[in-house]
């Protein structure tokens, strides 16, 4: 199968979705208002209240989501066959996750920006706001840890990408201030970022810079050394106003995926390359079955709780005009359909030349897992090579993608896990971390840094080769829940929320599923017996919100029949309850 004839047919059903699905669930599910006052205005401050044009926070939401899970997972997942991966992410980018991080935005803009975990308090029940906050403490610590450790062995491994990466930074900052103070569209200055950047991955693949004398000096193994950098760096730019480096830097950082994306279909028509993968392959016994753990493997780039979190906790006091979600949700969705898209690609067609090459790289299911990254950059850089560019300057270009995109989600998620740690210390009475931005951003990285630095069977450690065996179960879970919030919303302002239920059911049942198979296997395997308590105590928490959310709905339901109310009436409910009097409207 020719990988261009793939590559086009996808974008294609992805356009039609943006076109016709994402305007369907503007007007009819979710009834956005161009009148209505977002909290970006309500409640401006500057520094994370700041009204935003569209483009520019489509930058910031893309990159914030899409991180390394859209280009692991499905670099895994291709170990089932490239086509059950496809159909995944096609399904579910425009019928799962364009409605999940779509609606997650609209309902956090109409509650004033509040966090899908504190949300739940209101939608739900009280009860569950807590259980929720425990599960998405969770996730977060999963996300930011494994990242950290993902960022530290590219570095490692491609020490070129050094000198782009973090000389982006202080770019970024001199592009964001020159966009505040001038109030100069972003478009021109960001696109002088990007050329500038590349010309920086020139001069580092030429310097590529590498740290093991220092942490030799230092008594540590160098991927630790670059892992406590990165936390570091990351609490510092999580107190940072938005428009000083988060929003310039991923406003650069989405044209990288433009570029990605153009050198992939470029690179594959160039060459003409062709898919060597199996579209169906057969697994070797002992195999995780397809059922369910393809649909929690490729989380990122179909559907992941952890949009809504962005969705509910950065982009939600950035959006501009409520009609601006659609641009932002939904088209967020596909940019992250489309890089998990290129991974397939990259792994499927690019990586290897014929089936026999394939096969030595996917013989069984944790080699595939633990090449997945590796397996992606060696792809890209094929399809960079077709197009004349050098081999090893292409492998540095595609390390800076994942790393550009892995450490952006970093910077949000330290920052999201500080808006958690205050929530939870302000339900604890814990007033002294709720009000410092330093104490409660230090209890954020404290944990995710720990089980970075913690060592495990492989060179990934225990965060990446142990932990991160839960993250695919918490992640969809947490989407899964997020949904059952939407569609409780939805319900209440008298609109149909099938198109929410059906994903919903679905997450839920793969989710608990998994969560069950995997009990039984960590039960069995003494070195980690760790993961058992934790599987446990998610699974009770699912469980427990899942009946939560169940009698909410129902209630929900019941309320609406025994309205029976008629048009004017309907009208009247759908107002009162769109302009938030049916919530807490105290400021978060």
């Amino acid at each position: 199968m020719p990988a261009f004839v793939v590559a086009v047919s996808v974008l294609a059903l992805f356009a039609l979705g943006f076109i016709y699905y994402s305007r369907y669930l503007a007007t009819k599910v979710y009834a956005l208002d161009p009148a209505f006052v977002t909290p970006a205005h309500e409640f401006a401050d500057g520094v994370d209240y700041v009204p935003t044009n569209k483009h520019v926070l489509f930058g910031h939401h893309f990159t914030s989501i899409a991180g390394a899970a859209p280009i692991v997972g499905p670099a895994i997942a291709v170990f089932w066959g490239w086509l059950p991966a496809l159909l995944w992410i096609v399904i579910g980018t425009i019928f799962a996750a364009g409605v999940h991080d779509f609606g997650a935005l609209v309902v956090s803009v109409r509650h004033k920006a509040k966090n899908i975990g504190t949300l739940t308090a209101e939608v739900i029940s009280a009860r569950s706001r807590v259980l929720f906050l425990c599960i998405i403490f969770f996730l977060l610590t999963l996300v930011n840890a494994v990242f950290a450790v993902v960022i530290a062995r590219l570095f490692v491994s491609y020490p070129g990408a050094v000198i782009p990466i973090f000389v982006e930074i202080p770019l970024a900052i001199a592009i964001g201030q020159y966009i505040y103070r001038t109030r100069t569209p972003a478009l021109v200055p960001s696109i002088v970022g990007v050329i500038a950047l590349y010309f920086l991955i020139w001069v580092g693949h030429h310097n590529p810079i590498e740290i093991g004398g220092f942490a030799d000096w230092l008594g540590m193994e160098p991927q630790n050394v670059w892992v406590i950098i990165m936390f570091i760096y990351t609490f510092i730019a999580s107190r940072l106003p938005v428009w000083l480096l988060l929003q310039p830097r991923d406003y650069i950082n989405s044209h990288q995926l433009f570029i990605a994306l153009g050198v992939t279909f470029a690179g594959v028509l160039v060459g003409w390359e062709t898919i060597v993968a199996p579209a169906v392959n057969d697994v070797p016994d002992g195999s995780p079955s397809i059922f369910p753990f393809l649909f929690i493997t490729i989380a990122c780039g179909a559907i992941s709780g952890f949009h809504s979190l962005v969705s509910s906790g950065t982009t939600s006091k950035q959006l501009d005009k409520e009609t601006d979600a659609r641009h932002v949700g939904y088209m967020g969705a596909l940019g992250e359909g489309s890089l998990a898209l290129a991974s397939v690609l990259a792994v499927a067609a690019g990586v290897a030349a014929t089936r026999l090459d394939w096969d030595e790289r996917y013989p069984d299911f944790d080699t595939a897992s633990g090449g997945a990254v590796g397996n992606f950059v060696d792809g890209i850089a094929q399809f960079a090579s077709n197009l004349g560019v050098e081999l090893g300057l292409a492998a540095v270009f595609a390390a800076v993608v994942v790393v550009s995109f892995a450490a952006t989600t970093m910077d949000t998620g330290v920052r999201l896990q500080r808006y958690v740690v205050q929530e939870i210390a302000t339900i604890l009475r814990w007033h002294w971390m709720a009000r410092s931005l330093t104490v409660a951003g230090l209890a954020a990285i404290a944990l995710p840094l720990a089980l970075a630095l913690m060592p495990g069977d492989d060179d990934r450690g225990f965060a990446f080769g142990t932990l991160w065996r839960l993250f695919g179960t918490t992640n969809q879970l947490t989407a899964g829940l997020a949904l059952a919030v939407i569609a409780v919303w939805v319900t209440k302002r008298m609109r149909n929320p099938i198109v929410i239920l059906i994903p919903m059911v679905f997450l839920l049942v793969m989710t608990t599923w998994a969560l069950f198979i995997q009990l039984g296997e960590f039960w069995d395997v003494d070195e980690r017996w760790v993961l058992v308590p934790l599987d446990l105590v998610i699974l009770v928490l699912a469980l427990w919100l899942i009946v939560e959310a169940a009698i909410a709905l129902r209630r929900t339901v019941a309320e609406r029949r025994a309205l029976n109310v008629d048009g004017t009436i309907h009208g009247a409910v759908s107002e009162q309850h769109d302009s938030g009097t049916d919530g807490d409207d105290t400021r978060p």
